[in-house]
């Protein structure tokens, strides 16, 4: 089992950039492939951004793509999140998740841990 912890959200304006990161413990996070995935208000959870155990392969959501970026420091244990251009649409709790596969499932059922969230709150 390996522990998430989700840091780097905050209140912003429309058009803002945030950066989110996920540390993680317990186990190295050189074997992990680690997703992003965010809940709204009254919505089920969506996948948000993966990257897998080595950085050599990225996955999107649509609604995301060219304004998010994935990236992942190994040797600090640490996932980012890089959200620029940020909407009132993209406000949500932002939850990491690991992938003890080493792969970046875009399904829930894909992961086995998962962090407590950072919440995202997108002003117009």
């Amino acid at each position: 089992q390996v522990k998430l912890v989700e840091s780097g959200g905050g209140l912003v304006q429309d058009g803002a950039s945030l950066r989110l990161s996920c540390t993680v413990s317990g186990r190295p996070l050189s074997t992990y492939g680690i997703s992003w995935f965010r809940q709204a208000p009254g919505t089920e959870r969506e996948f948000v951004a993966g990257i897998i155990w080595n950085g050599a392969t990225t996955n999107f959501a649509d609604s995301v793509k060219g304004r998010f970026t994935i990236s992942r420091d190994n040797a600090k244990n640490t996932v980012y999140l890089q959200m620029n251009a940020l909407k009132p649409e993209d406000t949500a709790v932002y939850y990491c998740a690991a992938d003890g596969g080493g792969w970046a499932d875009p399904t829930e059922s894909g992961y086995d841990d998962w962090g407590q969230g950072t919440q995202v709150t997108v002003s117009a």
